[in-house]
């Protein structure tokens, strides 16, 4: 029996996440012919996800994915960020909420927000703490969630940030749409 790994992408789960993989783009008018032998062929959407998946589920460094596995991790990381600016990550959680609201439903009655201070990255040198700053360094994320756990809206901002200023901005980033009737907002 082979090891199960945790970036192995599931033919199920992949039937779903196909569809949001945008198409290569590639400039108008350009024929590409590739030359036998010439050149890398284009890697595959799937081992690029999985490559994906890998460096997210066990926080390596991009440049640390296998690549025995899943071939050059610049062009992994690259994708990645293609993926990212066209929104393929974000339509993926809200088709995971769409989901999960249907089997389970999302807890509307209560969330809960809270945030987390990242790390910072190695100084390069000593930093004084300044009226923009405040001498912290790195990132907080403000992460809403359910009452079963499931995210909601998640902002990523810079340490400095108070965590009062960040309720308006998490609460309005919302990747589904609150049912009617549930919009009342209770502190406490």
């Amino acid at each position: 029996m082979s090891a199960h790994r945790i970036w192995t992408v599931s033919d199920e789960l992949w039937a779903k996440v196909a569809p949001l993989i945008p198409p290569r783009k590639r400039p108008k008018g350009h024929q590409y012919r590739r030359k036998p032998g010439g050149g890398r062929k284009p890697l595959d959407p799937r081992r690029i996800f999985e490559g994906t998946v890998c460096a997210l589920r066990t926080g390596c460094q991009w440049k640390e994915l296998p690549k025995v596995q899943f071939g050059s991790a610049s062009a992994i990381h690259k994708y990645f960020l293609a993926w990212k600016q066209a929104g393929v990550f974000v339509r993926l959680w809200r088709q995971g909420l769409a989901e999960y609201d249907d089997l389970e439903g999302i807890a509307w009655a209560w969330q809960s927000v809270d945030t987390a201070l990242g790390k910072a990255p190695w100084p390069t040198r000593p930093s004084a703490p300044t009226r923009r700053t405040g001498g912290k360094r790195g990132t907080k994320r403000s992460l809403l969630v359910d009452a079963h756990g499931i995210p909601l809206s998640i902002l990523v901002s810079g340490a400095n940030r108070h965590d009062a200023r960040l309720l308006t901005p998490t609460l309005d980033r919302l990747v589904v749409a609150r049912p009617a009737g549930r919009h009342t907002l209770v502190c406490g």
